[in-house]
């Protein structure tokens, strides 16, 4: 039985659904079923609350699960939580653990000078010496991320960013989730590593020249600040710590503008890499503000 942790996040709830359009059976794993009530909607999906900072709360959602897809929040007390839950699924008789990760190195930046990657790495070395079968899957920044722009990009027709020109390879989480589901579901990958791209390094300009041929409305893509961008995020509800995070990981990418792209995984498992261009089209309601993302 598979087990998808941070089933109600992001990542974690494109992956599950992913699952379930399979007609394949897994158990999601949810601090509270209450803020993904779509989870419930999928036949074959099992929805579990628990908290991995929380040990006594896992004991159900553990029960007779042999593998795990482990995602969590990228928070400060992340490499606590994760390291927790290994030592959690190693008492419980979990016999292979997948990480959804940080693409390690040839994405443009020091991955030593951004605090997740680090983090990321640390969490790796100690599922590594646990005992467990383990595989790391790396994806660069996820397309979707751009959806944390919408506010302005509906309302102005911009999104604001310190990227200058500096390029970035992000991937579609539907790629990542295509691999996720081999890697459970197939098995034969124990000990491995597989880091993702997406097919084109692009500059934020050409992505804002993407979204608006997708949705027939020009979007731009303005440089600011990076103390401008910080007031930003701070204002919309982010905590500082993670307002702190994003201001490294933009400093790291302007000194390191190029960025490589890395398709060897897509092409392993017989995956077909998502341009930007089907990704905005594919969510022009979205972006055009007219359903939520």
């Amino acid at each position: 039985m598979i087990l998808v942790t941070g089933a109600a996040g992001l990542s974690g709830s494109i992956i599950v659904r992913n699952f379930a359009e399979r007609q394949t059976k897994a158990r999601a794993l949810a601090r509270n079923r209450l803020r993904a009530p779509w989870l419930g909607a999928f036949p074959t999906i099992e929805v579990v609350e628990g908290d991995m900072r929380r040990p006594e709360t896992l004991d159900s959602a553990l029960q007779g699960i042999d593998r795990v897809l482990m995602i969590s929040s990228s928070d400060p007390q992340m490499v606590e939580t994760q390291c927790a839950f290994i030592d959690v699924c190693k008492r419980a008789g979990v016999e292979y653990v997948v990480k959804l990760s940080g693409k390690e190195s040839g994405i443009g930046f020091d991955p030593q000078r951004f605090r997740f990657t680090r983090m990321h790495k640390e969490i790796e070395r100690y599922l590594e010496h646990s005992g467990l079968g383990w595989t790391h899957l790396r994806p660069s920044q996820f397309m979707q991320v751009y959806f944390r722009e919408l506010p302005t990009i509906v309302a102005q027709g911009a999104f604001f960013l310190p990227m200058e020109n500096a390029q970035l390879a992000p991937v579609d989480i539907e790629d990542i989730a295509e691999v996720a589901f081999a890697l459970l579901h197939d098995g034969g990958h124990m000990g491995k590593s597989y880091d993702m791209t997406g097919p084109e390094a692009l500059t934020m300009t050409q992505v804002a020249e993407r979204i608006s041929r997708a949705i027939g409305k020009t979007v731009r893509y303005v440089d600011v600040a990076p103390e401008k961008k910080r007031q930003i995020l701070l204002a919309a509800g982010l905590p500082p710590e993670r307002a702190d995070a994003l201001d490294e990981l933009f400093a790291e990418r302007r000194k390191r503008p190029e960025s490589m792209v890395y398709l060897d995984t897509h092409e392993a498992f017989g995956v077909r890499p998502t341009t930007f261009e089907e990704f905005a089209r594919r969510n022009a309601a979205v972006f055009r503000g007219e359903v939520p993302a």
